[in-house]
């Protein structure tokens, strides 16, 4: 198998695995007050960058150069990474941290490449620029110029379907403050 069928089949099982993953995380969890704050606040900051991201990008049509994407190419995966280290911390255990990181370094470097390369097929030109001005994924503090008259489109939210990701945190996070509330 080449490298390119590789990267595809780990991008399409990574929410599969995902789902794993999550109850081994959560049977580890021993949620406390200090660490599921934490944990709370670092998921709302991955929620937000991924509602950010999910309100400029038009997959596969144009490429994203606006909004987080000025900052980062990859904001979307940003965002998953701080939700996941944000449920991790919120587990209040070093094994729920482990057992993300775990997943997250199987995953998404891959997957990150993966994109890399579609953006390369589909974009060509415009992705080269990108490239060498924006990296892969921490932020720069120097955005990608402004694209003229792009801005958060709340239809795009919605048909990129970033509701689930807030509806699937909400669970989470419900079954973490259950866990820590009622102690099972």
């Amino acid at each position: 198998m080449d490298r390119d069928k590789i990267f595809k089949t780990i991008h399409r099982w990574r929410v599969r695995a995902g789902l794993v993953f999550l109850p081994a995380l959560l049977l580890f969890a021993r949620p406390r007050p200090v660490p599921a704050a934490v944990g709370l606040a670092v998921c709302a900051l991955g929620l937000t960058i991924r509602a950010w991201a999910a309100g400029h990008i038009k997959k596969e049509k144009q490429l994203a150069v606006s909004g987080p994407y000025r900052f980062t190419r990859n904001p979307l995966y940003l965002g998953n990474f701080l939700l996941g280290l944000g449920v991790g911390i919120g587990t209040g255990t070093w094994i729920g941290i482990l057992i993300f990181a775990v997943y997250f370094l199987a995953f998404y470097p891959p997957v990150i490449l993966e994109e890399r390369d579609r953006m390369t097929r589909l974009f060509p030109e415009a992705y080269a620029d990108y490239r060498k001005k924006v990296p892969i994924f921490l932020p720069t503090l120097r955005p990608y110029p402004a694209a003229p008259g792009a801005r958060f489109s709340p239809a795009q939210y919605r048909k990129n379907h970033e509701q689930r990701a807030l509806i699937g945190t909400a669970i989470i996070w419900a079954i973490l403050m259950a866990r820590m509330i009622f102690g099972f």
